[in-house]
């Protein structure tokens, strides 16, 4: 594998993710929507690659973090009701 080529592709993902947050909002389904089609295509594009695979599950993992920091709750509440 590229590893040069990998994390170039890494750092511009970051940034694109920044782009996708103020375009469509955190909150929004069609952020994560995005998050997930493009995690997708990087581990397709590295062909499952097992450092790809576990490079996008972290940063995944990070963006759940910084959602749920902002909003004061978990991701795996998002559809629950609260008492």
């Amino acid at each position: 594998m590229d590893y040069k080529a990998f994390f170039w592709d890494m750092f511009q993902w970051t940034q694109q993710v920044n782009d996708a947050a103020t375009r469509y909002g955190m909150h929004s389904p069609e952020f994560w929507e995005w998050v997930a089609d493009s995690a997708g295509e990087v581990c397709r594009k590295y062909e499952e690659n097992r450092l790809a695979v576990k490079q996008m599950i972290m940063l995944v993992e990070w963006l759940e973090e910084v959602y749920e920091k902002n909003s004061g709750r978990n991701v795996s509440d998002a559809g629950r009701t609260r008492n």
